[in-house]
């Protein structure tokens, strides 16, 4: 219904039609994302007339010239120098020394210590791949069944992206024009609520199987094992305070935050003597490889923004939605239907570039405030990490374990509704992303 309103409040052709079929062709043939956007994007801009062919280059370089973009490749390398040098691992022994007093202690350890990746490396694949090599295998052994202990890390490894600092606020920023640095307070309280459900999620999980027992230590022991724990990994601890307090007091934009993080991870790693040049090479490429993925995303998204305005999909969206229902309560939950749906089927960034730009004038008609949308967005697409088809998190757990994605996924299913609830609070609730913002952004 939503649809033939669209289609009777825009006059939509084959400007329109003919570049969405492409894309979807080219994703179903397993062409980059990138490429697929980037196809679509000229064609409609050749159909629709919107941007001259003769200045596409042009809005391609202006489109990723912004120093705020700078952060996210020095975030994705923090993330891969803390896993080289083994600082990572200090994160899971503190984690394990805080638990260590309940049943199901190492599956809250596990959650947790994705949430400290994820206060570092602003991605969810990553923490995905780190934590699942240091954790799967110790979860089995406390008995755990492989499946579960991998949808836990992947469930976990969501944090990534909803925890500040994140490579996906950044984003979602730089397309609505909105600073990375107020986005990244607001998603502090929303991301750790993410986090507490997945650790509620488990703790129940576990109290209904008894998968793993534990949790009987004396005070005593438990505060000499927590301070040995400290006292053996405190400095690497050091990163994520970096990170937290130059951002958050202003004194450090995320992109010198994210610099300082690479350099002083780079130090411990060469005091600790656990990184020497030799590793440089490989980080790097590595590093530039996800960022490779990135970057033309974002570039393509500039002209497809703007054909897309030109030929009236946001306005025609907006005057859609409303003709259905002008009752918010209904329209924020149609966007939450869309944006989860559509983080089934396809990654965080081009969600991003192609659905802000459309969705934004809805929030805006309706009231919301914009960092609310922002992070309502941001959440409900988190939820894609681990709901098949595409679910990220479920592919890199299963590609480090070899277990079946279709296990994993079912096995992550009590995760999916506890973050759905969050989700839902987060897009109905203003206050839970604006209440540690200035009054200005209220």
């Amino acid at each position: 219904m939503l649809w033939n309103q669209l289609e009777q409040t825009v006059v939509l052709g084959w400007d329109f039609y003919g570049p969405v079929l492409l894309f979807v062709v080219l994703v179903a043939l397993a062409v980059p994302v990138w490429a697929a956007i980037g196809s679509a994007a000229i064609l409609m801009l050749v159909w629709s007339g919107a941007l001259p062919l003769s200045l596409v280059g042009e809005k391609l370089f202006s489109g990723i010239d912004f120093f705020a973009l700078t952060a996210v490749p020095l975030f994705i390398l923090t993330g891969d120098v803390l896993v080289r040098t083994g600082l990572s691992r200090k994160f899971l022994d503190v984690a394990e020394a805080l638990t260590q007093f309940a049943k199901g202690g190492f599956g809250s350890a596990t959650v947790l210590v994705c949430g400290m990746f994820a206060a570092i490396s602003g991605s969810d694949a990553a923490g995905a791949a780190a934590v699942g090599r240091m954790t799967i295998d110790r979860l089995v052994e406390s008995g755990y069944p492989r499946p579960y202990a991998c949808a836990l890390v992947a469930a976990g490894a969501c944090t990534g992206i909803l925890i500040p600092p994140s490579i996906a606020y950044i984003i979602i920023g730089l397309v609505l024009g909105i600073s990375a640095s107020t986005l990244f307070l607001a998603a502090l309280i929303p991301g750790i609520a993410i986090l507490l459900s997945i650790l509620a999620t488990n703790i129940i999980m576990n109290r209904l199987k008894g998968w793993e027992g534990g949790g009987n230590i004396s005070m005593s022991e438990y505060f000499s094992r927590l301070g040995k724990a400290l006292k053996s990994g405190w400095y690497a601890f050091l990163v994520p305070g970096i990170i937290f307090y130059g951002i958050f007091s202003g004194r450090l934009t995320p992109t010198e935050a994210g610099a300082t993080a690479v350099v002083v991870t780079i130090i411990m790693g060469f005091v600790l003597r656990t990184l020497s040049l030799s590793d440089f090479p490989a980080m790097l490429v590595s590093s530039a490889k996800v960022n490779g993925v990135i970057l033309p995303i974002i570039a393509f998204s500039a002209p497809l923004a703007e054909a897309l305005a030109i030929i009236g999909v946001p306005q025609g969206f907006v005057a859609a939605a409303t003709s259905v229902s002008d009752e918010p309560l209904v329209l924020i939950l149609m966007m939450v239907g869309i944006l989860i749906a559509a983080g089934c089927v396809m990654e965080t960034t081009p969600n991003i570039v192609i659905l802000a730009p459309i969705l934004k004038p809805l929030a805006d008609d309706i009231g919301m405030n914009e960092i609310q949308f922002c992070i309502m967005m941001i959440t409900a697409l988190g939820v894609g990490f681990i709901t098949p088809p595409l679910g990220l998190n479920l592919f890199v757990v299963a590609g480090i374990t070899g277990e079946s994605i279709l296990k994993i996924a079912y096995r992550a299913i009590p995760f999916v509704l506890f973050m759905l609830i969050v989700t839902l609070f987060i897009a109905y609730v203003p206050t839970i992303s604006t209440v540690l913002l200035p009054d200005i952004y209220k």
